[in-house]
């Protein structure tokens, strides 16, 4: 749930996923800006996706005709007020998908979200992180590695024009990989919603400059805690004091030198323990970005060894977005760490050919015919 302190929006822990709740008046002013901008459009297609954002959209307040399934959460709407008119239309299409898709199992020719992982290796050895598996970090297991360039650009030549949002965060920390700046000039002005999680240790001023000159829509820092020693206790390897010196010189150059920047800042973290509080987080972190978050956690550093939850509900990234590791294996999700659900790999197949494909078809129906605590990771794993 989202509570208002100023101006900032601080999101409590749900179901798994990053839950935000409406701020009204935002939403309010942004679905007016949709109404003007698509007062009188004709020609749409039927079954477009946008089309169908729109009839949801477009349903008159306090209407008791139907419940409208897509609709604008706080996080969507500080995105769209920060897009140009020209670009709604690829946005909500987009969104749409995302958010709707995965209710109704309607599977795409390609996932809504493709998340990148520039590098399988970290820095940090969080408690509640896949990365303090030695079966994930032994080096002769061959899951360590950092991604090609030349791979990476393969890649966004396929997604672009076909997909709009791109997540560069996987299993490591992204700042490790050096050709991160170079990947970040080489997406600049190809999606709408690209996102790059950080651990913000290594954010220096070139890897800052980067990041602002590609004008991606989202930077994500993730921290857990704002005081110590609980910060460095979740964070193992990690240091307070040196990741909120890297993201104020981050927010100072941003409003220095980047004045126009349409970058969303959030720090975020994994609601792990009680001591944990979000009014901390939101105290200590609310003059240096825009959003405050928690996410629930999930067994990630257990998960193959994790007793049967009895969850039988299928998950919806199956339907929402695809990995794809630093070596171009294909995941679908970043829980199964060890890729024991698929032993696909780009660019032997293209990334349609593997959504699309046996494999993942195979997941999907086993989740559909409620055979999800057949499957590992899948017996463990709480989301849905």
């Amino acid at each position: 749930m989202a509570e208002l302190m100023g101006n900032q929006k601080v999101y409590k822990k749900g179901n798994s996923l990053l839950e935000i709740r409406g701020n009204n008046k935002s939403s309010h002013k942004v679905l007016q800006r949709i109404r003007s901008v698509y007062k009188g459009v004709q020609g749409l297609i039927e079954n477009d996706p946008l089309s169908k954002a729109l009839d949801d959209l477009l349903i008159e307040p306090n209407s008791t005709e139907r419940e409208p399934q897509f609709i604008l959460r706080d996080h969507v709407v500080d995105e769209i007020d920060r897009l140009k008119d020209d670009e709604l239309n690829r946005y909500l299409r987009y969104r749409y998908m995302y958010d709707v898709y995965p209710i109704n199992k309607i599977l795409s020719e390609y996932p809504p979200l493709v998340q990148i992982e520039p590098t399988s290796i970290c820095n940090y050895r969080c408690i509640f992180c896949y990365q303090i598996d030695p079966r994930l970090t032994n080096k002769k297991n061959s899951h360590m590695g950092i991604m090609d360039l030349q791979l990476f650009k393969s890649l966004v030549d396929e997604l672009e024009g076909k997909v709009e949002a791109i997540s560069l965060a996987s299993r490591g920390e992204p700042t490790i990989n050096k050709m991160l700046p170079e990947m970040l000039n080489y997406l600049e002005g190809k999606f709408l919603a690209v996102k790059v999680n950080t651990n913000a240790s290594l954010l220096d001023e070139t890897i800052s400059r980067a990041i602002l000159d590609a004008d991606i829509q989202t930077l994500v820092f993730s921290a857990d805690a704002a005081v110590e020693p609980l910060y460095s206790q979740l964070r193992v390897g990690g240091s307070l004091d040196k990741i909120t010196q890297n993201i104020e010189r981050f927010h100072k150059l941003k409003n220095k030198h980047y004045s126009d920047s349409r970058l969303i800042t959030r720090v975020s973290g994994v609601y792990y323990q009680d001591e944990q509080k979000i009014e901390d987080m939101e105290a200590y972190w609310k003059d240096l970005v825009d959003q405050v978050a928690f996410v629930d956690y999930n067994p990630w550093e257990n998960v193959y060894d994790a007793d049967v939850n009895g969850i039988i509900k299928p998950c919806s990234d199956l339907w929402r977005r695809l990995f794809v590791w630093w070596d171009g294996r294909v995941n679908p999700c970043d829980v199964d760490y060890l890729s024991t659900l698929s032993d696909e790999r780009f660019p032997d197949r293209s990334i349609t050919e593997i959504w699309r494909g046996e494999t993942f078809e195979s997941l999907r129906k086993n989740h559909l015919k409620s055979k999800r605590q057949g499957l590992k990771p899948c017996a463990g794993c709480a989301l849905v």
